[in-house]
């Protein structure tokens, strides 16, 4: 079971994290908590599995990438891992997980491509083919965004 101030302090954190010199100072101020003791129990709620990471979301639109394509790849299985990798390190790319492949759609690793243009993805997503050896791909652009929002929990 979670505190009351472990749950006020995800509840503070789920939330845009201000953009300021003191952010965690700010976030405390908000919970009624010291900066140390906010740190303090982000760190111990870490340790204990509670809270995996910190995330930014890139409004990717706003500073020029405008398209976006969910690339496919049909990897072989030996290479999976060393793909994923490869893939989740490209600074074009913002996800990218393994997931099995399903009847008629034979992909097993996905990665989000941004660019800025469909002709850029395109681009990123030969240069990808090229460089692994992996030619069977799919690319499945977004059309419109429909939501886009970190998952609140209290």
């Amino acid at each position: 079971m979670l505190t009351d101030q472990q749950k006020d302090i995800i509840r503070a954190l789920q939330g845009d994290i201000p953009i300021c010199g003191a952010p965690f100072e700010k976030i405390a101020r908000g919970i009624g908590i010291a900066e140390a003791v906010l740190l303090e129990a982000i760190r111990e709620m870490k340790s204990q599995g509670l809270l995996r990471r910190f995330g930014a979301t890139l409004r990717h639109q706003r500073v020029g990438f405008k398209a976006n394509a969910m690339s496919a790849w049909r990897v072989p299985e030996e290479r999976i891992e060393e793909l994923g990798r490869l893939l989740a390190s490209l600074p074009q790319v913002t996800h990218c997980y393994e997931r099995p492949a399903q009847g008629d759609f034979p992909y097993n690793l996905y990665a989000m491509i941004h660019g800025k243009s469909r002709a850029d993805c395109e681009r990123i997503a030969r240069e990808i083919a090229e460089r692994t050896g992996v030619q069977e791909y799919a690319l499945l652009f977004s059309s419109q965004e429909n939501k886009k929002q970190s998952m609140k929990y209290f």
